[in-house]
């Protein structure tokens, strides 16, 4: 147990290197050169988290702007996902998720069922996270497990689905994104997305970055769109000039530092994922594995980000217009990148595509936000978590309003009938 504490108490950007670099040696790589690229990675992921920073330091202020402005008043309070990660590691399930998340990665490597070779160990929480509500819901731990077990396994095989996809749009080899957030609407946006196809009139409409950068120059940048997008929520925020005017820079360094950013995680990841290409084909006859990784590494494409911050005031909107709706966004609305980084291949890019399969996901997600509120607040009990001032009912887009997170509970409560 206190091992285990050990391991996530370093958090990703330490936890991360160190799994590179015993997975570069034991891909066969020399000792210096699986070194370098294990610490690279953590460089990288330290430079992401800077710039996932930024964005949330400043969408958060811009957010509660929008909610004051707009007068939402709703009593389950979005607490985000580090609040969601806490609650679900402090639980019961998340002294054991590690082993079970690597004897399921391992377990289905042996019979072939993956090719993900999952090193994203941090993001763990997501699989504990369903496991603590399922036994919340059901007062048995056995239940949890196998509900973590389930949903870790379900991850990879979207993973491997989408990695060819994946590798292709954000051009990164022999990667695949075994998230537990992201990879849960996938089975959502390729049925929709085929919808739109058939619908006369929106399958037309194409607005990707590239095509826009095309066609209006210097203004169809991601630098300069986001800016426009800034300067967009600072005004939606009601916010003084000065403020819209910083909003607008801050966005606009999002949108030109993170691809940089993932850039330089790209530099200590190929060769290790070189190497295990070269391992693998030698040793399965040419079979293709893949690393899996954060999608952090996604949400720097103009598209992911551009659809991010678009969805964040037709978010509160919907908090306020979607009938049964309790939860107040406020948290997680920094983390819809995160939401979409999977769907923006699957549109090809297209931007329009993107914020209406989002739109639809989180109005639903809202409802599934309120119904698993009561279980999330349970757990947070449990796990001894400290409340905001004046909340008495928690939940959180990012996994509370999770698709995938939702079935499985609602699968695994049916054991307690």
């Amino acid at each position: 147990m206190s091992i285990i504490k050990f391991i996530l108490d370093l958090g990703a950007t330490v936890m991360l290197p160190i799994i590179i670099f015993v997975l570069g040696l034991l891909l066969g790589q020399r000792p210096g050169r699986a070194f370098r690229s294990g610490l690279t990675i953590g460089v990288g992921f330290v430079g992401i988290n800077l710039v996932i920073g930024l964005l949330v330091n400043n969408i958060g202020p811009a957010a509660q702007g929008m909610v004051n402005r707009f007068g939402i008043h709703l009593n389950v309070i979005d607490v985000g996902w580090p609040a969601a990660a806490a609650i679900a590691f402090a639980s019961k399930i998340g002294a054991v998720v590690i082993p079970i998340g690597l004897a399921v990665n391992l377990i289905m490597l042996l019979t072939k069922l993956t090719r993900t070779i999952n090193v994203d160990i941090w993001n763990f929480w997501h699989f504990a996270f369903t496991g603590a509500l399922v036994t919340a819901a059901t007062g048995s731990f056995a239940w949890g497990a196998v509900a973590a077990a389930i949903n870790a396994a379900i991850v990879l095989k979207l993973a491997d689905w989408t990695a060819t996809l994946i590798q292709n749009f954000y051009e990164i080899p022999g990667i695949s994104l075994p998230h537990g957030f992201s990879a849960a609407y996938v089975p959502i946006a390729i049925p929709l997305n085929a919808l739109i196809d058939r619908i006369p009139g929106l399958n037309k409409i194409e607005l990707n970055p590239e095509k826009i950068q095309q066609k209006y120059g210097i203004l169809g940048e991601p630098l300069i769109m986001g800016l426009v997008l800034g300067l967009i929520l600072g005004i939606l925020a009601g916010f003084e000039a000065k403020k819209v005017l910083q909003l607008g820079v801050a966005m606009a360094a999002v949108m030109l530092l993170m691809p940089r950013m993932v850039k330089i995680l790209m530099e200590g990841l190929i060769p290790v994922s070189e190497a295990a290409r070269e391992l693998f084909q030698k040793r399965f006859a040419g079979k293709e594995f893949y690393i899996g990784l954060d999608s952090a590494i996604a949400i720097g494409h103009p598209a992911a980000i551009s659809t991010g911050i678009i969805l964040v005031p037709i978010t509160i909107l919907l908090a306020l217009i979607v009938p049964g709706n309790r939860v107040l966004p406020f948290g997680d609305l920094a983390t819809i990148p995160f939401m979409v980084a999977m769907v923006a291949p699957i549109c090809r890019g297209n931007v329009f595509r993107s914020v209406i399969i989002g739109a639809i996901v989180i109005a639903v997600g809202l409802l599934i936000a309120t119904n698993v509120s009561p279980l999330h607040t349970q757990a947070a009990v449990d796990a001894a978590f400290k409340f905001p001032e004046g909340a008495t009912a928690i939940s959180s887009i990012c996994d509370g309003a999770n698709p995938l997170t939702w079935v499985i509970l609602k699968l695994m409560s049916l054991s307690k009938l």
